[in-house]
């Protein structure tokens, strides 16, 4: 029987690396990380939407920072990152960032299709029925979801539409 000390120091060395690697494959792996909570009290990273037509995102969390642009888009998606007082450090479906005071966002859950066109089916299958084709920049109710589909609404016609087709919900996300 070979023994590792019998081995080169080189040799043996590799083989301590090889066992150490081998445990790690098999260890079980630990538990998520837990997700981050803002001083509100709710998860961040988060989705929300517009409350208004025409909304200010700020520089910075207050007044006295300057308006860097206007959201005009009742609904549209954007994702909370970071929460200072009142305010909402948001992240729009073009990676834009700025802040928005809290009372102007709704927990309204909607989506905003980034595919070319998105395909509403009856079904989360392929082959199912195609309800509705939606072009990009659409926006609809998100409603459900599992691994790989969210249902639906857009326009008052509920359906099925591909993840990867639509922005406004987290990678890992599942909603019942």
């Amino acid at each position: 029987m070979l023994r590792a000390s019998d081995l080169p120091a080189g040799r043996r060395r590799w083989r301590w690396h090889a066992a150490l690697l081998a445990l790690a494959l098999l260890a079980p792996a630990g538990p998520a990380e837990p997700q981050t909570v803002g001083p509100s009290g709710l998860p961040l990273p988060r989705f929300v939407s517009l409350a208004g037509e025409s909304i200010n995102v700020r520089s910075g969390p207050g007044k006295t920072y300057p308006i860097r642009w206007v959201y005009t888009r009742l609904g549209l998606p954007v994702k909370i990152v970071e929460e200072f007082d009142a305010w909402r450090k948001i992240v729009d479906h073009e990676g834009d960032e700025g802040w928005i005071h809290g009372s102007l966002l709704s927990r309204r859950r909607t989506v905003i299709v980034t595919a070319e066109l998105l395909e509403l089916r009856r079904t989360p299958d392929r082959e199912a029925r195609i309800l509705l084709r939606a072009e990009r920049g659409v926006i609809g109710r998100l409603l459900d979801c599992d691994a790989r589909w969210c249902f639906l609404d857009i326009a008052g016609t509920r359906g099925w539409a591909e993840r990867t087709a639509i922005w406004g919900v987290l990678e890992d996300e599942m909603r019942d």
